[in-house]
């Protein structure tokens, strides 16, 4: 089985916007690097990703528009993310069409984001976040994503694509 997920993958001008930011070389800080940024939507752990594809293609999922911003911020204690709007939809109806298959959605509400870098202390993120960052792309396709954990960082590989609308 594989680490599982559902994501968006920002276009070429979103990444551009989000590998734009100041990225300090610090110690302690590991910078997320662009082929790997997303939006998880769904997080399913260990479970095939062809029994994901099916009900994804199966289900009416919309198309929807992310919107970047206004700044970065830090999730949690170590993450500092650029906030994304527009998907709680599209994140529900994932949620819906893939109920039942691998790890339960969380409890709490989605929070649309993608993951700039993890450091090693609350402060140094909460240093690193605030940076101002706008920008907007249009989501027409979901990924099936699989992951390997390495001591560099995950390692993706999209397993299939579903078209949105």
């Amino acid at each position: 089985m594989a680490r599982t997920f559902v994501a968006a993958w920002p276009p070429a001008e979103a990444l551009d916007l989000l590998c734009g930011l100041p990225r300090p070389a610090e110690p302690g800080v590991r910078w997320v690097q662009r082929h790997a940024l997303h939006v998880t939507l769904r997080f399913l752990g260990d479970v095939m990703p062809t029994s994901v594809t099916r009900r994804l293609l199966r289900s009416d999922l919309p198309r929807a528009t992310a919107q970047v911003g206004p700044r970065t911020a830090v999730l949690g204690a170590n993450v500092v993310m650029a906030p994304v709007a527009g998907l709680d939809a599209l994140a529900s109806a994932v949620a819906r069409a893939t109920a039942g298959i691998g790890q339960p959605p969380p409890r709490r509400p989605f929070v649309g984001h993608v993951t700039l870098a993890r450091t090693r202390d609350a402060a140094t993120a909460r240093r690193l976040g605030g940076a101002p960052v706008t920008g907007s792309f249009e989501v027409r396709e979901l990924a099936v994503v699989t992951s390997e954990t390495h001591p560099d960082g995950a390692r993706y590989r999209t397993s299939a694509v579903v078209p949105l609308g």
